[in-house]
């Protein structure tokens, strides 16, 4: 344990925002998987507006240097490939 004051600060500080981030990066991984399942089950229009929330919540996440710009890109480019690939049917 921390024995100096500012210490003390800065482990209370960092364990709010480490359960920020880990509530933040769990929304994300729980939008891809309801992404997924609604893809399983062709709601098209669903998996649409859910798309572009799971976009939206990358691009904040990125914004906040939760994840890398390179990993939601990819993210975001596959979760669009499937749904054009689907859409396209």
């Amino acid at each position: 344990m921390p024995n100096l004051q500012n210490a003390k600060k800065a482990l209370r500080q960092s364990i709010v925002r480490a359960s920020r981030n880990k509530k933040m990066r769990e929304g994300i991984d729980y939008m891809r998987r309801s992404f997924r399942k609604l893809l399983a089950e062709n709601k098209l229009d669903e998996a649409k507006k859910l798309v572009s929330e799971l976009a939206q919540a990358l691009d904040k996440a990125v914004g906040k240097n939760l994840i890398k710009k390179n990993a939601a890109a990819r993210v975001k480019s596959r979760a669009m490939a499937h749904l054009n690939k689907l859409i396209k049917k």
